[in-house]
């Protein structure tokens, strides 16, 4: 009987909880008295077109949006910062780096407008006592009661906290 390997920042130092997956675990590799199978060396041709079709349908998963939920959405974007939540979770990106939270994952979300300024700082919090904030730039103050609006019911309709 094997252990499974654990999973995490403790045996992978390039695992971030919400943005990267754990590096999957290396292949089983060969005990020294087990017989070479040369068929399973062997590449079956047949497999081949068929992960090359389930690829080209994975990528249009990406660049099209998946079909509206009927449920509020909050949306705020900047020239380099973005912020969507809506009924699959949370999802920050800031010039090329983008995470991604599904609403299991979130402690909780807080909204911080400045006194002064134009930059509205929303941060989400994870079980795991990570946060991760993001600075959206508005266009002028006015946009903070605003969005602040739509991200109260986006949460009120999706997140249940442990109440």
């Amino acid at each position: 009987m094997k252990a499974e390997p654990v999973a995490g920042a403790g045996f992978d130092p390039a695992f971030i909880p919400g943005i990267t997956a754990p590096a999957t675990p290396l292949a089983k590799q060969e005990e020294p008295g087990e017989p070479k199978d040369p068929e399973a060396e062997a590449p079956d041709e047949s497999a081949e077109p068929k992960a090359t079709e389930e690829a080209e349908e994975g990528d249009t998963d990406e660049d099209e949006p998946a079909a509206p939920a009927d449920g509020p959405v909050f949306e705020a974007a900047d020239r380099r910062a973005r912020i969507v939540a809506d009924h699959k979770g949370v999802r920050l990106s800031l010039d090329e780096e983008a995470c991604e939270f599904q609403w299991a994952e979130i402690a909780a979300v807080e909204s911080e407008s400045p006194r002064f300024g134009k930059r509205y700082t929303i941060t989400v919090h994870t079980p795991d006592r990570r946060w991760y904030p993001i600075e959206i730039e508005a266009a002028s103050r006015s946009r903070f009661k605003e969005w602040d609006d739509q991200l109260d019911a986006v949460l009120d309709a999706y997140f249940e906290d442990g109440d």
